[in-house]
């Protein structure tokens, strides 16, 4: 095993709101690595990021940052559709990347993905599932792991933004926010999730014209467990994400933010997270630090092109869901032998 021992010089492409705070994170928060470059379609954003950083280059295309000698490991914080272009240029170059979800905006692209590391023999990709980086989910994880409570029959999920955005979408409840709970479901249980069905209460007054929410998604997994998510993307109060496990000798709860609570003025209470940065932050800095020290020792780890895959398969079978009301199976191709 090679250990690295300059600083890992990542090329972070995409300097939106995530890809803006990877380089503050890769710059002032963790260790061993430095930003070598940022990438973004807005040249003068992508100079502008690059001028608050020593010996960092701007460059509007991803593989003329590859390119540069300076370049170790890339980190793919753009939109979902130019995530194949440039994961299949740094296999080329054999550039380790965390790609922040989606892996591919479509199970077909991503199933291309995972075809093309599969060629490699070797795994390239981590896949931005940073909730498997949170303390909360480790300890439900290795609870479950260990038969705490027996084996899972149910997980009760939720899933609450404050607003969304102008442009929101229904898909978008599935894509952009179920998807979380479709990666967790599968890592917390070890099993693919087979069928999916939405339902569709009543929706609240604060949605957009046109969306339906809240909604609630049930998935069926391969070992017989039931998961349901309220994902409720407009509930006007506060970020909140939860799970809770149901077994055959107990429950266990994660998400209850017992953080600070006051008694004062006849009430009591705490804050409520009004946003995934701040509710997720310890895990994203998490996660971007076990990506920097697995690439420094020469492998990688964590989830990979193949729960990308998956989770976008299910994705678009929710979106079906939603659109039908009915049950839909998941439909998945075969798992290369490199992610068995």
């Amino acid at each position: 095993m090679t250990y690295q021992h300059a600083p890992l010089g990542v090329a972070v492409i995409g300097t939106g709101r995530m890809g803006s705070d990877h380089v503050r994170r890769i710059d002032e928060v963790i260790s061993g690595a430095r930003v070598a470059a940022v990438v973004d379609i807005d040249g003068d954003r992508a100079k502008a990021a690059a001028d608050r950083i020593e010996g960092c280059t701007a460059h509007t295309d991803p593989a003329a940052a590859m390119a540069s000698a300076e370049v170790d490991a890339v980190l793919i914080a753009s939109p979902g559709p130019a995530h194949e272009a440039a994961l299949l240029e740094a296999f080329a170059r054999g550039l380790p990347v965390l790609c922040e979800k989606p892996l591919a905006p479509d199970a077909e692209s991503a199933l291309r993905v995972v075809e093309a590391e599969a060629r490699l023999g070797r795994r390239l990709v981590q896949v931005g599932f940073m909730r498997r980086y949170d303390a909360e989910y480790r300890q439900l994880k290795e609870l479950l792991d260990g038969g705490g409570i027996g084996r899972t029959l149910m997980l009760h999920c939720t899933h609450r933004n404050v607003a969304t955005p102008p442009g929101y979408t229904g898909p978008m409840m599935i894509n952009d926010s179920v998807v979380h709970e479709i990666d967790v479901t599968r890592w917390l249980l070890g099993q693919e999730i087979t069928a999916v069905q939405v339902l569709r209460p009543a929706p609240t007054a604060s949605a957009p014209a046109g969306l339906s929410d809240p909604q609630l998604v049930l998935f069926e997994t391969a070992g017989g467990a039931v998961v349901d998510v309220e994902i409720f993307v407009n509930c006007g109060f506060g970020y909140q994400v939860r799970c809770e496990a149901v077994g055959e000798r107990g429950t266990a709860r994660i998400g209850e933010a017992h953080g600070l609570s006051v008694d004062a003025a006849g009430r009591w209470g705490g804050a409520i997270a009004q946003d995934f940065t701040e509710r997720f932050r310890a895990a994203y800095d998490r996660e971007v630090q076990d990506w920097v020290d697995a690439t420094r020792r020469g492998y990688t780890r964590g989830p990979s092109a193949w729960d990308g895959y998956a989770a976008a398969a299910v994705c678009e079978a929710g979106v079906r869901a939603q659109d039908t009301g009915g049950r839909t199976p998941v439909l998945l191709a075969e798992r290369p032998g490199l992610y068995r």
